[in-house]
């Protein structure tokens, strides 16, 4: 295990991301080059709670699949993590403020859909926590009060996506069916951004980044990011791309911050 662990934000993906032959592969790539963490703190742009809520630490806790009118095979994974108290528990000590245990909360589809592909012998422990905001302020010092978990082995995964306007969704038209133009400017926009570490732009992106609002008709897919930011500030928010291209129109780029 290295000395400090890296931040990610990765673009999760629908239940079908599964099935997608070329986002799975880059995901496994992506895995092969992360040192093995002591566990997970997945911050998924699928769970919002006031105050910070953590998930079941009750082992067998059922996941929950948070979506619906899909066949269903998608609705019979399982993935059987270990569940991680002592991670619950160290989460108290670090936030400002109040911190949750939902007993009967398992994995959302933000967190275990990546997780399956990442992780996929299910044998790194896993805890979720709500995001307790989405002000991008509040949430981006969340993420620096999260940072020493870091040097502790903790894998910080913010989940959520590049673009996500479910109107661009189109299965007729196939995974890799050219994206609409505002995803390909809001992606372009992101990529640049973080490039030069621009950490104000990316909290400020509804005021600055081009088609914002269509990218982002509701901004929870991007907040997660603000999380990993956050944490990320020691190391000076250094990154690179690990994932780019577009699926369904949407843009998948995900993160990695050393």
């Amino acid at each position: 295990m290295s000395e400090r662990q890296p931040v990610l934000f990765l673009s999760h993906g629908a239940p079908p991301l599964a099935d997608d032959a070329t986002w799975t592969g880059q995901l496994h790539d992506w895995s092969s080059r992360l040192d093995r963490p002591t566990n997970v703190l997945m911050v998924s742009a699928h769970w919002e709670n006031q105050p910070v809520t953590v998930s079941s630490t009750k082992p067998g806790t059922p996941l929950v699949y948070d979506f619906w009118g899909f066949p269903q095979k998608y609705y019979d994974v399982t993935y059987d993590a270990p569940v991680a108290p002592e991670l619950a528990d160290r989460l108290a000590g670090l936030v400002d403020g109040p911190v949750h245990q939902d007993p009967d909360r398992g994995l959302d589809h933000g967190a275990y859909v990546p997780m399956v592909e990442l992780f996929p012998e299910a044998d790194v422990p896993v805890v979720q926590m709500s995001l307790p905001t989405l002000d991008p302020q509040g949430l981006y010092e969340l993420g620096r009060r999260l940072a020493p978990l870091r040097d502790e082995g903790t894998l910080i995964i913010g989940s959520g996506f590049t673009t996500h306007n479910l109107r661009w969704f189109n299965p007729r038209a196939g995974a890799d069916a050219p994206a609409p133009t505002p995803s390909v400017e809001f992606d372009q926009w992101a990529a640049e951004a973080l490039e030069r570490r621009d950490v104000d732009a990316i909290l400020d992106f509804e005021r600055v980044a081009p088609a914002a609002a269509e990218a982002h008709p509701r901004t929870e897919h991007w907040a997660p990011l603000y999380v990993a930011l956050g944490a990320a500030e020691a190391s000076g928010h250094a990154n690179e791309v690990a994932v780019d291209g577009f699926w369904y129109g949407l843009s998948k780029r995900s993160w990695q911050f050393s």
